[in-house]
């Protein structure tokens, strides 16, 4: 389908890099869908596009621009033996492989809510590990537009409490990613970590993951490996004598091997190919796509954004932004038996710094739904064990919530029950489909869902089209 060009998006919509724009977040409503599109350069959206490809067939293929695949360099081959070397941690049978499997899309490779670590792996914590996919875009944490070209460090205890009482407005599928005052980017469910090399450093001082006591613990560690010439050769004779630089350079080298290997952003799925004009959807898959980008239907591409950019960077399948969900508690969590404990995402426990800014309690990170359906819980409490309950979590929660959460000892439905009392006014309920009333009709039936669970399924890398060559696969040794 054929738009024509506007000069501008529809009032309402957030306008082009270059153009001046507003404070606050501005509003992303439906009637920017085809204004958006006609912008991009005359192009409908994916959801619209599949309506109209023949035996689906993308009418309007793309060039994708994908990240370089070439050799890895010297410091990328270093940080691949350190990431599966279980000889790094303090039971010696756990390294970053062991919940980052890339078998499962660097996700963790079995059934258990939560993985197990300590010196003798019996400790746990209470958050399911995120993939460690599709980084390689990933900025650090802000709350607002993008700072990186400010010098001067932000204090964000400063800006969040400006924003206090700046109201929320809907996301709504099919519009570009807010310039908005809101919590973006970062690494972990809370955002904690700015940089892939931080990200690496923080489970290996977990007393819950691989449980090094110290800095200098780890360095003790990386001196007895098997390749410590590696880090002589690299780094200098005399790098032994400097532990904390010795880690530092371990951590930038793992960091390296993420950003290289292009097993970590293969963008080898059916809907890559798809978008490419190398594959065809079936009609399930192109049901479920246009129920994807639906502000009406799913509104999953409000924030798992679906189109490619611009300058054809492939879409990540998440606007890297903080949202409370308010899914339920999962008794199954050692850490809920205490009825006071709640984690609050970006106030803690883990994260310190935003504590005293309670308008963000319970707000966590929105992942990438590449290779979603290769993980075995969902959520940051890993409460869901598969799409469809998420799904019917989504299509539920604000309709039917008796089918969602428990009852009290009254019979009431208790909402929202994995946040205290004072902060359940943080969860969304502005966003489709959470902008329905209890009693509302459930904006997807039974096959909608599973629909949108197929095209899902064409997020996972690994498809080979006709005479393609073979999916990348990780390289795990020299």
């Amino acid at each position: 389908m054929r738009l024509r060009p506007a000069p501008f998006p529809a009032p309402g919509c957030r306008p082009p890099r270059g153009v001046a724009r507003t404070r606050g977040r501005l509003p992303k409503t439906a009637l920017c869908l085809a204004s958006i599109a006609a912008w991009l350069g005359g192009h409908a959206v994916p959801g619209q596009a599949a309506a109209a490809g023949p035996a689906g067939v993308n009418p309007h293929p793309i060039h994708l621009l994908l990240p370089p695949v070439q050799p890895l360099s010297a410091v990328a081959r270093l940080g691949r033996r350190l990431f599966f070397d279980p000889s790094l941690s303090a039971s010696g049978r756990q390294s970053c492989a062991s919940c980052h499997s890339p078998g499962y899309g660097y996700n963790p490779p079995d059934k258990r809510a939560v993985q197990p670590g300590g010196p003798d792996l019996k400790s746990v914590g209470y958050r399911p590990p995120p993939s460690l996919a599709y980084l390689y875009r990933q900025q650090p944490f802000s709350i607002g537009p993008d700072t990186s070209s400010v010098d001067i460090p932000v204090n964000l205890n400063a800006v969040a409490a400006s924003l206090r009482n700046v109201p929320r407005v809907p996301k709504s599928a099919g519009m570009p990613p807010p310039a908005a005052m809101v919590p973006q980017g970062g690494l972990f469910w809370d955002g904690r970590a700015d940089s892939l090399q931080r990200q690496a450093l923080l489970p290996a001082l977990s007393p819950v993951e691989m449980a090094n006591a110290s800095v200098s613990a780890i360095a003790r560690k990386l001196a007895r490996t098997r390749y410590r010439d590696r880090f002589a050769q690299l780094f200098g004779p005399t790098i032994f004598q400097a532990p904390r630089q010795l880690v530092a350079e371990a951590m930038f080298a793992i960091a390296r091997y993420q950003v290289e290997d292009p097993s970590f952003h293969a963008f080898t799925s059916k809907y890559d190919a798809w978008l490419q004009g190398h594959a065809r959807l079936t009609p399930a898959e192109l049901r479920g796509m246009h129920l994807f980008n639906d502000p009406a239907k799913g509104n999953c591409a409000a924030c798992h954004l679906s189109r490619p950019g611009r300058d054809g960077l492939p879409p990540l399948f998440t606007d890297s932004q903080y949202e409370a969900l308010g899914v339920p508690r999962n008794p199954r969590l050692a850490p809920n038996r205490d009825p006071h404990f709640f984690d609050l995402g970006l106030c803690g426990p883990y994260r310190k710094d935003l504590a005293r800014q309670t308008q963000y309690c319970g707000m966590f990170l929105t992942p990438t739904l590449r290779n979603v359906d290769r993980r075995a819980v969902f959520f940051h409490n890993g409460v869901y064990r598969s799409l469809k309950q998420v799904l019917d979590f989504y299509n539920l929660r604000s309709v039917q919530p008796e089918r969602i959460y428990p009852r009290d000892s009254d019979g009431v439905t208790v909402l929202y029950n994995d946040l205290p009392k004072d902060l359940r006014g943080n969860v969304d309920s502005t966003d489709a489909p959470f902008n329905r009333h209890r009693g509302d009709l459930p904006p997807l039936s039974a096959l909608d869902i599973q629909d949108i669970i197929a095209f899902i399924h064409t997020l996972d890398d690994g498809y080979a089209p006709p005479r393609a060559s073979a999916p990348v696969r990780p390289r795990t040794r020299d």
